[in-house]
């Protein structure tokens, strides 16, 4: 039996369910150090997702979208981008998804922008980020994705950008799904807890390690939280704002709406329903659009309103919301942030490649495409990128040399070393 979980009362419930009491347990743990999580709020995904990719030029990755069509298009913005993005989505003919996960896992640098439904069983150590430009479902299901990073050690980037609109866009899926009222139940649990996650202002990994029951003493100083610590502040006052007006416009409108009024702009909608008139209409000019979105995203998080799906989105007030609608507490609010600082020096073991070691690292590259081409194999079963790093970084000059780097053994060495050999000392490493 090989279970990942570190709750032994977890790993017994699930021997005893298999019927494997005599089975052998393999226990590890859900850390991944060398995996960088950041969170952003969602502003022109696309652009977003642009500005990250920067700093990952011809590096392998996966970028997961929640739609075909999104795939679809985002793939198509990368291409006119100068990156090599592949689509991946269930509704893709058979032989172009294997088609296209062949050239993933073959090819240096190709970037999958897939469905959820790419992924399982991919085998890839070099995939070097992870990025999500909608919200998944769960905690588990964004683990899972982004364990797909950095298996071969080497630093990885998961990174997400979200916003309200994912929100009410999964709990109406999850609404007006077939399952049990049990399973919406558990569904709306899991989505809310990720979205506590999402919003949280203390360490991401001990905070993602906690709910698989993992303790962590220490920050992890390798999240976007313990890089750029968030600031808050005191929104106790639009909070009550906002609250106010969406009880006096009947708690039937949707967001858009709802800012409108506060910012005090005569829409055709404001004027259809006399909102101008109302006492609330113009009491948010102080904070602008995007300010407004974030109070109300983080609002819902905290469980002071609800969204009803079944009411095209309509903001609804929670009994919890009262409280803070008579100033019986104070609130405080993450303030967003644009662009997270993404591409600090991590404290892992990530080497980066210089600008005098370019020319290089692209020959090792390109030896090693051709090996793993003409064998039929993908480029990392020849080395891994930490493997070439080695050789770029000591410069071995003899067979015996090559042996020390690690990721070398002999019959490697054997095989491929004369190649490789050649290209450290100055030839192009063909036979």
């Amino acid at each position: 039996a090989l279970t990942a979980t570190a709750d032994p009362r977890t790993r017994e419930d699930i021997l005893t369910r298999l019927k494997l009491n005599d089975g052998k347990t393999f226990v590890s743990g859900f850390d991944r150090p060398n995996i960088r999580y950041s969170v952003a709020t969602k502003d022109q995904p696309k652009s977003q997702l642009l500005r990250f990719l920067a700093g990952h030029r011809n590096e392998a990755g996966i970028v997961y979208c929640l739609s075909r069509r999104s795939v679809e298009s985002t793939a198509k913005w990368l291409q006119t981008h100068d990156f090599d993005a592949l689509p991946y989505h269930a509704g893709l003919p058979t032989e172009t998804r294997s088609d296209h996960q062949e050239r993933f896992l073959r090819e240096d640098g190709v970037i999958m922008v897939a469905t959820i439904a790419f992924g399982m069983g991919i085998d890839k150590p070099d995939v070097r980020f992870v990025a999500h430009i909608d919200l998944p479902k769960s905690i588990e299901s964004y683990y899972q994705e982004t364990g797909r990073a950095g298996r071969d050690g080497e630093g990885a980037d998961a990174w997400m950008v979200y916003g309200l609109q994912d929100v009410v866009r999964l709990k109406q899926m999850s609404e007006t799904s077939q399952a049990s009222e049990q399973h919406k139940t558990v569904e709306r649990h899991k989505l809310d807890t990720l979205l506590g996650w999402c919003e949280t202002t203390s360490c991401r990994r001990k905070s993602l390690l906690g709910y698989f029951g993992e303790e962590r003493n220490d920050d992890c100083g390798n999240c976007d939280v313990c890089l750029n610590p968030p600031k808050t502040w005191d929104a106790t006052v639009p909070a009550q704002k906002l609250l106010s007006c969406i009880y006096r416009t009947g708690q039937f409108f949707g967001a858009v709406h709802v800012i409108d009024v506060l910012q005090g702009k005569t829409t055709p909608k404001v004027e259809q329903h006399d909102h101008e008139r109302l006492s609330v209409f113009g009491i948010g000019t102080d904070l602008s659009d995007n300010q407004w979105r974030s109070v109300i995203r983080q609002l819902v998080v905290l469980g002071f309103i609800r969204v009803e799906s079944e009411r095209y989105g309509a903001l609804v007030l929670t009994k919890e919301s009262r409280a803070l609608l008579r100033g019986e507490l104070t609130l405080y609010l993450r303030v967003d942030v644009a662009e997270p600082k993404l591409r600090k020096k991590p404290k892992t073991k990530k080497r980066g490649v210089a600008d005098a070691d370019r020319v290089l690292w692209d020959q090792l590259r390109a030896c090693r495409k051709r090996l793993a081409d003409e064998q039929g194999v993908p480029p990392y079963v020849i080395f891994h990128d930490a493997t070439l790093m080695g050789m770029m970084e000591y410069r071995p000059g003899t067979p015996l040399q090559l042996l020390e780097i690690n990721g070398v053994g002999k019959a490697k060495a054997d095989r491929y070393g004369a190649e490789f050999l050649s290209i450290i000392n100055g030839g192009d490493g063909k036979p």
